[in-house]
């Protein structure tokens, strides 16, 4: 019998390259979607960290220049727990989140989206990557990965040698 996988051992490395193209389909998929005159979006809402490279990109493609982050503590290293809201952007900018895009680098399990959507409920929700639990709570995604799969982001990892399967030789 098998040892069961660590999460790390099922793994899908995200490069920039990868992140930049994918969050640049997010923001042609949300293109022409906002509320606004000609389908624009008012503001952009980065739930930090994972989605401040993600908004940064789509706020460029869809000239959106009202940008925020809300802080929320969901991960300590590669364990979830309670999502706890850290900070928050200015109330007058927000609203109820009507107009307003909310920007995450993935869904898991929604916990996240589920604490911030309960404080922007007419908030547009997007990520970039999503889970099976957590895609009920977001409304436009790029890419569905299982839910045993651990995604690694390129800000989370840094450059080094791997040994061949195979050996050194």
């Amino acid at each position: 019998m098998a040892a069961p996988q660590l999460p790390h051992e099922k793994g899908f490395h995200i490069s920039w390259d990868q992140i930049h193209r994918d969050s640049r389909a997010l923001a042609w998929r949300l293109d022409g979607r906002g509320p606004g005159q000609d389908g624009t979006w008012k503001a952009i809402v980065a739930i930090t960290r994972g989605g401040m490279a993600p908004a940064m990109i789509i706020a460029r493609e869809l000239g959106v220049r009202l940008v925020d982050t809300i802080s929320v503590k969901s991960y300590d290293h590669q364990t979830q727990g309670e999502a706890q809201v850290l900070s928050k952007p200015d109330p007058e900018m927000v609203g109820d989140g009507t107009g307003v895009l909310v920007i995450d680098d993935l869904v898991d399990t929604g916990k996240t989206l589920e604490v911030v959507r309960g404080l922007y409920p007419q908030a547009h929700f997007a990520t970039v990557y999503a889970k099976p639990k957590g895609e009920p709570l977001v409304d436009t995604f790029i890419t569905g990965v299982s839910q045993d799969t651990w995604i690694f982001f390129p800000w989370d990892m840094a450059l080094q040698y791997v040994e061949p399967y195979r050996g050194k030789d």
